[in-house]
């Protein structure tokens, strides 16, 4: 007996005409529809007259769910996979039940759409041929802080996702570890109050008010100098840089940071070297 497919089917991120006319098919077609919040995917089937079973799959009922629906694929039943918005399996439990569905020899097909990070991208005017979907950082303040060092020194365009209440806090360490590098804030992306927040890490941390939403943060990539620029923000500059500041009476903390903020660096970069003289 044939095994069915896995649809990974796109939802809108916002606006429900983002809904393709083959994702209504498919919705329409499968057998099972396996859904991150099932009370969320009914709103959504309601509204495109789609009367498909549901069954739940989320990053907690994930492990006895993947199995039942892998039992279904291997019965022969089609199954489409939704998340709540956008793109299934990017920052989403869908990407577990890829790895069972293709580990078992089950086929895998995607059906396009919506997708937040790309099209927070096209509108951002940063740099479109080179970028790095980092997603949600961790929580924990060293997890963070690891990935984000790690990334510091990329030279394409960073994307990353990030909750409201974490949001200025995120835009801070950014700004620690990057410098202040030009950066763009997407949020209620094809929603009615739909908004891009242009400028510099440090304004927009600054400036910050009401955080609505779930936010894409697009960040310029570390800027890629030929020798002569690179003869100009030499340690020997910038610790000369450093020294100026520090004569004026500026504190060490606030002299390493306009000191990473005028040269684009990190501030941990303008730090090792203050140490190492």
């Amino acid at each position: 007996m044939e095994t069915g497919i896995l649809y990974l089917c796109a939802t809108p991120i916002g606006n429900l005409d983002d809904m393709t006319f083959r994702a209504v098919k498919i919705l329409k077609e499968v057998d099972v529809i396996a859904a991150e919040d099932t009370r969320h995917t009914r709103k959504l089937l309601t509204h495109f007259d789609i009367h498909t079973p549901l069954v739940r799959y989320d990053e907690f009922s994930k492990v006895q769910s993947g199995e039942k629906i892998l039992a279904l694929l291997r019965e022969g039943k089609n199954i489409a996979c939704v998340s709540d918005a956008g793109l299934p399996a990017i920052s989403d439990p869908g990407a577990d039940l890829v790895k069972l569905a293709v580990g078992s020899g089950i086929t895998v097909c995607p059906i396009p759409g919506a997708n937040a990070a790309l099209s927070a991208l096209i509108c951002s005017a940063l740099d479109t041929t080179k970028f790095t979907f980092a997603g949600f950082l961790p929580k924990t303040a060293k997890n963070r802080r690891d990935i984000l060092t790690e990334l510091s020194t990329r030279t394409e365009t960073l994307i990353f996702y990030e909750a409201p209440h974490r949001l200025k806090k995120t835009l801070t360490e950014m700004l620690e570890v990057f410098g202040n590098r030009p950066a763009v804030l997407a949020r209620e992306l094809t929603k009615v109050h739909e908004e891009f927040l242009r400028g510099n890490l440090a304004d927009l941390a600054e400036n910050l008010n009401e955080t609505l939403g779930e936010y894409v943060i697009i960040v310029d990539g570390k800027k890629n100098f030929d020798e002569s620029e690179t003869a100009e923000i030499s340690t020997e500059n910038f610790i000369d840089a450093y020294k100026k500041f520090i004569a004026q009476g500026i504190d060490k903390k606030t002299a390493i940071r306009e000191v990473a903020k005028k040269f684009n660096l990190s501030r941990r970069e303008v730090y090792n070297a203050v140490i190492d003289i």
